[in-house]
């Protein structure tokens, strides 16, 4: 109704102004036509009074949208595009190229915003909308935004014939002057269902974020609920932050997330989630990162490869509420893997990329030394009890993404329920700056036989070493200082523990054997104590001794 009247009154305002141009020549003006033009006034009065659409009010908006597709049933995406689209190759998607000219706000501010033709994985459409000016504006597909090249070129006839109201886009990148003044990097992406990449100074993709994380690693199989539609708000001209909106959809869960992006050193991005729940959840994973290891250098089985490691994120840091640092190594498994470091509350957690020589992976091309680590801060909402869950997935493939962290509150999200999540999500090219203790910087195992002894021990006897460096207490000790370790397991025997200094002058070895219990896993905890005061993070490892099977 509210649009009816808008657009009689838009109509009586055009007659007026046709009315006005004619005055000269009419000055029999009758009753009827002054009441018009009266209406026609008080039209215009409204709509100049008409409060301009903020940033807040938006967000409002989209909560309220995803609270009310959470009462109703679910609604899947139908594609609108042709099999020569939807099936496409990598290759023949990848030869589908963004023209940077028509790039949003280019040149007019410190942010542009290129975006991804739909096709190949990504056919299902995801509206786009800007904030500007106190207005929402819809952005439509576009094809002369995208030149198609070489095997994509036949696409471009087909393409033109489609309803480009209904094709949308796949996604979008961020682009920011990052590491040079002349030059935008890419450094913020969000493609495919929830997932988003981030960059800053100096680094390069590998680990992603993802909206929500819905029944990871159970019998019903993983739900992926996917972003459908987006609000960029405009920046000033010269501001390194940027604000967006985001609804997201499943058959589970709806949600209103509001991303605050500041464009640094390390980026940040601020989160705020609302969720709905359309239906029981079983398993809610909070803040989902994932990644990749492929081998590292607590790997049993040596690949064929030049590369001595392979990897996105090569452990997972946690900061609990009791203020311990915990670091879990990750593996490649021979099966499923899944655990949980639990807590009520976490002050922080990452998979990182703590290892930065080069010489660790020998890799020219996938640059994993700059690959980042990306670190979460919750802040308010509702965290409670619940635990980190760490997924490791068998793979025989750096190009499967095989690893997922996520908070599982332990509360039950049943159908009608809200939730709401604050937290911080930060790329980092070296260490959480917080973290002062020592940290593990190399985790190696091997049998546990003596060379050359006429009876050894099964192969099931390990030797583990983990070296200790940095830490503001650590890093100040002379070798001869009583450093100990405290080291704890369930299921299995440690023997031979020992701590000593390593020649290069910093760092503290931990050594130790381990005698699983059978088949059962050992789950060790090691720390290194001087006189009873913390020196180091807690390294957390769990042994599966089917690996040498």
């Amino acid at each position: 109704m509210a649009t009816a009247v808008l657009a009689c009154g838009l109509s009586m305002a055009q007659a007026q102004e046709s009315s006005g141009q004619q005055e000269s020549s009419r000055s029999d003006v009758t009753a009827e036509e002054t009441t018009g033009s009266s209406v026609a006034e008080a039209a215009d009065i409204r709509l100049e009074k008409a409060p301009p659409m903020t940033p807040e009010a938006l967000f409002e908006q989209v909560i309220e949208r995803a609270r009310q597709m959470a009462g109703g049933e679910y609604q899947a995406p139908s594609s609108p595009l042709p099999d020569s689209l939807a099936n496409m190759s990598y290759n023949d998607y990848r030869d589908i190229r963004f023209r940077q000219e028509s790039a949003l706000w280019r040149d007019e501010r410190l942010f542009e915003v290129q975006f991804f033709h739909p096709g190949f994985l990504y056919d299902a459409p995801v509206e786009t909308h800007v904030l500007k000016e106190g207005r929402v504006e819809t952005l439509d597909f576009d094809m002369s935004m995208f030149n198609y090249e070489k095997d994509a070129a036949p696409l471009r006839e087909e393409v033109a014939r489609l309803d480009r109201q209904k094709l949308g886009f796949a996604g979008f990148r961020l682009h920011y002057p990052l590491n040079t003044p002349h030059y935008k990097d890419e450094f913020l992406v969000f493609l495919g269902a929830s997932y988003f990449r981030i960059a800053g100074r100096g680094q390069g993709y590998g680990i992603s974020a993802r909206g929500l994380a819905v029944n990871t690693a159970t019998q019903g199989g993983e739900e992926f609920p996917a972003f459908r539609a987006f609000w960029l708000v405009q920046p000033d001209p010269e501001a390194s932050t940027i604000t967006l909106f985001a609804l997201l959809d499943s058959p589970s869960v709806t949600g209103a997330y509001r991303f605050d992006v500041e464009a640094a050193n390390n980026t940040v991005i601020d989160v705020d989630a609302h969720l709905f729940a359309r239906s029981e959840v079983a398993k809610l994973g909070v803040a989902p990162l994932t990644s990749m290891f492929l081998h590292g250098e607590n790997s049993v089985d040596r690949h064929d490869d030049f590369r001595p490691e392979v990897h996105d994120s090569d452990g997972m840091l946690m900061h609990t509420s009791g203020g311990q640092w915990i670091w879990r190594p990750l593996s490649n498994p021979e099966t499923l893997n899944v655990t949980q470091l639990r807590d009520t509350s976490p002050r922080g957690f990452g998979l990182m990329q703590r290892d930065r020589d080069f010489d660790s992976y020998l890799d020219m091309e996938a640059d994993y030394q700059h690959r980042p680590s990306l670190w979460i801060e919750p802040r308010e909402g509702d965290w409670n009890e619940g635990g980190l869950e760490l997924v490791e997935i068998p793979v025989e493939s750096e190009v499967h993404d095989n690893i997922v962290a996520y908070w599982v509150p332990d509360s039950a999200f049943r159908a009608g329920d809200a939730r709401r999540y604050q937290y911080r999500v930060t790329s980092h090219g070296d260490g959480v700056p917080e973290h002062r203790l020592g940290r593990v910087v190399r985790t190696r195992q091997g049998w546990g036989a003596v060379p050359g002894e006429p009876d050894p021990p099964e192969h099931s006897l390990r030797r583990f070493i983990v070296d200790f460096r940095g830490g503001e207490a650590l890093s100040s000790l002379a070798g001869s200082q009583p450093v100990e370790a405290k080291l704890t397991v369930a299921r299995g025997e440690i023997s031979e523990l020992r701590v000593k200094q390593l020649p290069d002058g910093e760092t503290w070895r931990a050594t130790f054997k381990l005698a699983p219990k059978g088949e059962e896993s050992a789950d060790m905890q090691l720390q290194l104590m001087l006189r009873g005061r913390l020196l180091t993070e807690t390294w957390s490892y769990i042994w599966n001794p089917n690996v040498l099977e």
